[in-house]
């Protein structure tokens, strides 16, 4: 009998608190699938994930981000469920997963509330009963979405504090939950705050000196409140510069509220920031705790200092973590580009990374990852997959430089054919576009030393020239990463752990 690695997965959105949807709460949701797999299976192992207060619109979830990760390591085989509205209310979403993704990962999928098992339709498209509730949990998410940001809307037009959390230093008032009241140990620290940054303290100075003498973190706080529970990512947590800067900005230390500040164009979709003059302030809202002059001359402060721009793109961003604090490391586009951990200025730690080169570290793991797959058996073969990725992309270039060389000939056929009608007569002017020449001619000379680039690397990758040095690949690439690399603790150039994925241990 097959031996099952169950994950069942719990969700309870922000809007099924609201309209009082008990039957959806996480522990009934537990109970009954608890019970299921007692009842129907006999060997399995069990492990769950939940994310309480998160949509079903999209899978921007960190337990459904989790589960689905375990899924694709191998490490889970079977999902269960109260009903597919708690996996996702996205009806095409929903559909991609349960006839496509996993059938082809071999999961099985159970949805005990609409009475689905993936083992009865193997082979076989679900049944109409099935999709047409796929469909109808799509339009109520929507509807009901639809029906809250309404009912918000109205709320923030008449100046009620909306967000389901509290910032630092207030607390909901019990009696209203639309009214703010002063959270007096935290209202103190914000008072600090401000007044070390008017004596000419920095936000990361500020950081530092709450971090020597203890001051508690605000995340901190809401775990002794009960509002949220968090490990942090060292040993203890700590203040940020970013932390600060936050709370420096933020206009409900003066007693304001700032409404539609962000617009999400639809339903699961992201937030964006709306012009200021569109922002619905609403000042005297509750008691403040810093006095607008002070605010205000804090404002005029901040800003004239600019900080080095982190840059996000590189690769190996989000990868790369210090050894000593276990924060991720901030990359640095300069001349000689590099890795820097940025809490070190705030923190009380002495061995977080102070600069390791970019160039080093990209060659650092190419070598380690390419000693791993040889050991492996599996860099031959990837060095022929990667040579037909190189083949594919030349014949897509190719592919566009004869567009755009087609583009360039009518060009310049229509300025040629508008010369002759000027200089015969027939038209009094002579219009010429040579600016949309001259930007095909710049294309397509980048487009050609690119093409030179990958034939060359297309060359010496399919033929192993070189001997074991041409077998193997010259470039650290995007996709490599994402599919072997975990994560990397890095100490100095001379202390470094690489920690594969697909539990393939450390090194």
């Amino acid at each position: 009998m097959k031996k099952y690695i169950i994950a069942i997965y719990l969700r309870l959105s922000k809007e099924d608190d609201r309209w009082r949807e008990e039957s959806n709460s996480i522990t009934m949701q537990r109970t009954l699938l608890v019970k299921y797999i007692e009842e129907n299976f006999t060997e399995y192992e069990l492990v769950e994930f939940c994310d309480d207060g998160y949509t079903g619109t999209n899978f921007d979830r960190p337990g459904m981000q989790e589960m689905l990760k375990g899924i694709k390591d191998g490490e889970i085989n079977c999902v269960i469920v109260k009903d597919f509205s708690r996996f996702a209310r996205d009806y095409v979403e929903l559909g991609s997963y349960l006839e496509q993704i996993f059938p082809f990962l071999g999961v099985r999928f159970i949805s005990v509330g609409d009475g689905y098992d993936s083992n009865s339709y193997q082979g076989s498209i679900a049944d109409l009963d099935v999709n047409f509730k796929n469909l109808l949990y799509d339009l109520y998410s929507k509807d009901l979405s639809d029906k809250v940001r309404s009912s918000l809307a109205i709320r923030k037009e008449k100046g009620q504090y909306v967000s389901a959390s509290s910032p630092f230093g207030y607390e909901k008032d019990p009696k209203d939950r639309h009214a703010l009241l002063v959270a007096k140990e935290e209202a103190e620290i914000v008072r600090r705050i401000f007044s070390l940054t008017l004596d000419g303290y920095t936000s990361v100075e500020i950081a530092k000196l709450f971090n020597e003498t203890g001051v508690k973190t605000p995340i901190q706080f809401k775990i002794e409140k009960g509002t949220t529970s968090r490990k942090p990512k060292g040993e203890r947590f700590l203040w940020s510069s970013s932390i600060v800067c936050r709370i420096l900005r933020d206009e409900t230390y003066v007693g304001s509220i700032v409404q539609k500040k962000y617009t999400r164009d639809f339903v699961g979709g992201k937030n964006r920031l709306n012009p200021r003059e569109e922002w619905l302030v609403f000042y005297g809202h509750h008691e403040p705790i810093i006095n607008k002059e002070d605010f205000d001359r804090v404002q005029e402060r901040r800003g004239k200092k600019k900080l080095p721009q982190r840059d996000p793109t590189h690769p190996l961003v989000g990868k790369l973590v210090c050894g000593c604090c276990k924060k991720n490391l901030s990359y640095y586009r300069r001349l000689n580009p590099y890795f820097t951990c940025y809490q070190r200025y705030s923190n009380t730690l002495e061995n977080c990374v102070s600069k390791v080169n970019v160039m080093f570290m990209e060659q650092y793991i190419l070598c380690k990852l390419q000693d791993k797959l040889e050991a492996e058996g599996e860099l031959e073969r990837l060095r022929m997959e990667e040579a037909g990725r190189l083949r594919q992309e030349i014949s897509m270039l190719k592919e566009k430089k004869g567009t755009l060389s087609a583009r360039m000939e009518d060009l310049n056929r229509q300025n040629f054919e508008s010369y002759q009608k000027y200089v015969d007569g027939r038209t009094d002017h002579f219009q010429s576009d040579t600016l949309a020449v001259k930007e095909l001619e710049e294309e397509l000379t980048g487009l050609n030393e690119r093409l030179q680039e990958l034939e060359t690397a297309y060359c010496r990758m399919k033929s192993g020239e070189g001997g074991n040095g041409g077998s193997r690949f010259a470039k650290l690439t995007k996709e490599m990463i994402g599919r072997y690399v975990d994560k990397v603790f890095v100490y100095d150039e001379q202390h470094i752990e690489i920690l594969w994925k697909n539990n393939c241990g450390t090194e």
